[in-house]
């Protein structure tokens, strides 16, 4: 890989068996203790990310895996409807039924259990077929489509003092955060005290009419 050390084309052929950076760095030849700044450090060097990229997508185009594609397996995740694999008999209760299932809908199952039993004891017993059937993490997928595309903006919060200014700190003794918070649990003890005086009396606290 041009451009690369032997170890730094050893860590990328390490990061492409499992994606750890960290475990990577290791099996590299890297130190344990400082192996987590060092994945990082490596996926930042441009032409390490850029030999990982390119592996990426040779694997994708070797095994036929396009974004396309992944973006459509969740999409039949996270658009499954329970409907799609029941029935409603005659008295409304519903039953599964798997007869007409396509491709896409078997796509969205995660597991399916068939259990054979009987029930009842002697000659009053019968055999009962009990079939199970779950889905994949709808939200899950969901979120991840979303991600993909870009449906969800990233919330912003930005934190800074009066007028905009700088938090101002200071240094707070053991003693003087017992006393503060003291004050708060006093304070709201009160006014717990003062709102079941009131509705004794009939009297509706203010900020509940």
């Amino acid at each position: 890989m041009t451009g690369l050390t032997a170890k730094q084309a050893r860590f990328v052929d390490e990061y492409m068996v499992d994606l750890n950076a960290t475990q990577a760095a290791i099996r590299s030849g890297y130190s344990a203790k400082t192996a987590a700044d060092i994945g990082r450090q490596l996926l930042r060097k441009t032409p390490v990310a850029k030999a990982i990229a390119e592996r990426k997508r040779a694997a994708s185009e070797r095994i036929g895996v396009t974004a396309e594609a992944v973006v459509a397996e969740l999409a039949k995740i996270g658009f499954a409807n329970m409907a799609d694999y029941m029935r409603a008999g005659g008295d409304g209760d519903p039953y599964l039924d798997f007869s007409k299932l396509t491709r896409d809908q078997a796509a969205a199952l995660s597991e399916v259990t068939v259990e054979d039993f009987k029930e009842g004891r002697g000659e009053a017993a019968r055999d009962v077929r009990r079939i199970k059937f779950k889905l994949h993490d709808k939200r899950a997928a969901l979120v991840d489509l979303g991600k993909h595309l870009g449906i969800f903006a990233a919330e912003k919060v930005e934190v800074s003092g009066p007028n905009g200014g700088p938090i101002e700190t200071a240094d707070v003794s053991d003693r003087e955060r017992a006393k503060a918070l003291l004050a708060v649990f006093t304070r709201a003890e009160a006014e717990k005290s003062s709102t079941r005086d009131a509705l004794s009396k009939g009297i509706t606290p203010a900020g509940e009419q």
